[in-house]
């Protein structure tokens, strides 16, 4: 049976459910706007110095689950008019590169100026020849977006285990493989935090690591936390806001990007500073919008952030 990524997320809601508090730092701590002082850099300033606002992001395809399966082509191309310039897909019922060989897909891509730069997928199926598919065409990553809450610790060290096979497989390939997180990797189990176990027991040199920002909030952790004490394992980051009134036990509370509580000008520069390369936008809630309209209001806030 094809992967279907929805069926996890349905899962996730009541996987992390329970009385999770959601911490001061993933709020704005007043309503002023960032400093953008430093944009006005010096004209000298080398090519290595920290710019004050992301160079490109990309889209999550999984935002657009509604409308994708009918239109691929046709919605793709609508996010490279809002001004995406990456994706990253996932294993829909038509394949990782929905319904077109690897190949197709790419040009595709070329044609619209945009590149993929990854994709989520059923790992326990076809991966090698998933890994050959990615780096034919150039992508750089292969992601397991799930793999659910554990009963018990031995479960999270035989996972750690696979991720550093699978890392493997895609080093071979020539290509990376990273691990996408949800709220229940942060709760605590025999007094060890899954995500911690998970990052500390897995070889840097064949697994990378997605931050989805929105479930390290709603897991009750710090981003900025995280980001800083393991610098240059989260190379890639879901950007995606989290209802400001939402109660800390609602899952599923996404929102477009700029009107939830999540710092994203604090975050993403801690981000930048720690080795982030890839920002992907994803949204799975659309109060009175549409899949297309909340993609383009998110790149249009991306557009216009400033680091803080």
């Amino acid at each position: 049976m094809n992967y279907n990524r929805r069926k996890f997320f349905q899962y996730a809601g009541a996987a992390a459910a329970g009385a999770i508090l959601l911490p001061h730092w993933a709020c704005k701590s007043d309503g002023t706007k960032a400093d953008t002082s430093t944009a006005a850099a010096d004209s000298t300033a080398t090519t290595t110095a920290t710019p004050p606002s992301l160079a490109m992001y990309g889209c999550q395809l999984y935002t657009l689950r509604d409308v994708l399966p009918a239109d691929p082509k046709g919605v793709v191309t609508q996010l490279a008019g809002y001004g995406y310039k990456q994706v990253e897909s996932y294993e829909g019922d038509k394949g990782m590169f929905w319904g077109m060989t690897n190949t197709e897909f790419k040009k595709l891509m070329d044609d619209l100026g945009m590149t993929i730069v990854s994709s989520h997928c059923d790992t326990k199926k076809d991966f090698e020849k998933k890994a050959a598919q990615a780096a034919e065409i150039g992508m750089k990553y292969l992601i397991a977006p799930w793999v659910g809450p554990q009963k018990k610790m031995d479960d999270w060290k035989k996972i750690a285990a696979e991720f550093n096979r699978l890392g493997g497989i895609c080093q071979k390939a020539g290509i990376r493989f990273a691990y996408h997180n949800h709220g229940y990797s942060f709760q605590a189990q025999e007094g060890v935090v899954p995500q911690d176990f998970l990052m500390e027991n897995t070889d840097p040199a064949l697994v990378d690591y997605e931050m989805d920002i929105y479930w390290v909030v709603t897991g009750g952790a710090d981003p900025i936390a995280y980001l800083q004490k393991y610098p240059n394992r989260f190379r890639l980051c879901h950007v995606k806001d989290r209802l400001k009134n939402a109660p800390a036990e609602e899952q599923e509370a996404s929102c477009d990007l700029g009107t939830g509580g999540i710092d994203f000008p604090k975050i993403l520069k801690v981000a930048q500073d720690n080795g982030m390369q890839y920002y992907i936008v994803e949204q799975e809630r659309y109060d009175n919008s549409t899949p297309l309209k909340s993609a383009e209001a998110d790149a249009a806030y991306l557009s216009k952030l400033v680091f803080s």
